[in-house]
Order: structure tokens, then C-alpha cells, then sequence
């Protein structure tokens, strides 16, 4: 997993005493490694899929309720995501890989439990 240049940017900026807060955040799905930005090999299905997060400890933190994206817009493996501040837009924050790939038919629905996407 890797945090995004711009995250790395911002929690930098905190020690110039600059806030940074997310007041959402977005997982969206990848074929392939997305890179630090989240830009590349982006799944066909676009849908960003919002997560609710259970209080870090430890140096870790997961999701607390399972992402669920229904009738998927393709035939293909997801491989990776990236987590965003925005919907449809926005700063990526974070990308990572999945455990395992996931291979989808178009139409099926694809599910990351809670607790299985976790930041460390």
C-alpha cells in the first residue's frame, strides 16, 4: 500500500501547522497496480463506493462495513484500488491491493467485507 503524493504533501503540511481533514472517503477499483496517483489501469466499473472506518489503532485501521458494487459494468479481474476525497473527482489518498484478484462477470456483484480493507 502506498499513500498518494498529494496525502504525503498535506500530512506534511501539518507540521506548518496547515489542517487537513477528509470528510469522506472513496474506494474505486483497479485492474491493475493504479500508481501513487490512482490513475492507472482503472476498472471499467467507475463507481466509487463510500467507507465508514472503526478507530485506528495500532498503526492500523480498517473499514467498518462491507463496500458492495452491484450489476458490475464489465467482465474483468480486479486487482487493486485507491481511496479518494471525492466521488467522481478529487485527490487519490491511498492505493493498495487487494489479498487476492477478484475475477467479475458483467452484471455480478463484487464485495470487500468489513474489515477486510485495511491502511498500515
Amino acid at each position: 500500500m502506498s499513500i498518494s503524493n498529494y496525502a504525503e504533501n498535506k500530512l506534511l503540511d501539518t507540521l506548518r501547522n496547515q489542517s487537513f481533514a477528509v470528510t469522506t472517503v472513496y474506494c474505486k477499483l483497479h485492474t491493475g497496480d493504479p500508481g501513487e496517483d490512482g490513475t492507472s489501469n482503472a476498472a471499467t466499473e467507475t463507481t466509487r463506493k463510500s467507507i465508514t472506518w472503526n478507530a485506528a489503532a495500532s498503526g492500523s485501521m480498517g473499514a467498518s462495513a462491507t463496500l458492495e458494487w452491484t450489476n458490475v459494468a464489465a467482465t474483468e479481474t480486479y486487482s487493486h484500488f485507491s481511496l479518494w476525497d471525492n466521488a467522481s473527482a478529487g485527490n487519490c489518498l491511498w492505493t493498495g491491493s487487494l489479498s487476492s484478484s477478484a475475477s467479475v462477470t458483467a452484471g455480478d456483484t463484487f464485495q470487500i467485507t468489513a474489515l477486510t480493507l485495511s491502511l498500515d
